[in-house]
């Protein structure tokens, strides 16, 4: 008689992300003149898919301060006229870091149209 040992090998597929949530900075962002005139505000939400495989140490994690200092220093003195070329500025900073994966950006101006709550983009990028 043959006896079957069962190993339990229980595999996991997990996603690590690191979030961003409501960032607002004060920044100059628009083609219209008075935007290039006074700074606006301005949100920021960020969803940062990591490497699912590294194990978490701090050389190897997304620091989200990282990022936050990040883009706070492209915005600092340079003026966008568009949102889609300051998110494709952030995009490339933060997929400097060979652990990003994957990128949900979403960038919002808060006051520019009084109708709204808010308007603006949304970007995903991935890494292929």
């Amino acid at each position: 008689m043959k006896i079957l040992k069962f190993k339990n090998k229980q595999k996991y597929k997990y996603i690590k992300k690191v979030l961003v949530k409501d960032l607002v900075l004060l920044i100059s962002v628009g083609i219209h003149q008075f935007e290039k005139l006074k700074k606006q505000k301005v949100k920021f939400n960020l969803e940062i898919t990591t490497d699912s495989n590294l194990k978490p140490e701090i050389k190897s994690i997304i620091n989200y301060e990282t990022i936050i200092n990040s883009i706070k220093k492209l915005t600092d003195k340079k003026h966008y006229e568009l949102l889609e070329s300051l998110s494709e500025s952030i995009l490339d900073e933060i997929f400097k870091n060979k652990n990003v994966k994957k990128i949900r950006l979403k960038i919002e101006k808060l006051e520019i149209i009084k109708e709204t709550k808010s308007v603006g983009i949304e970007v995903i990028k991935t890494k292929i």
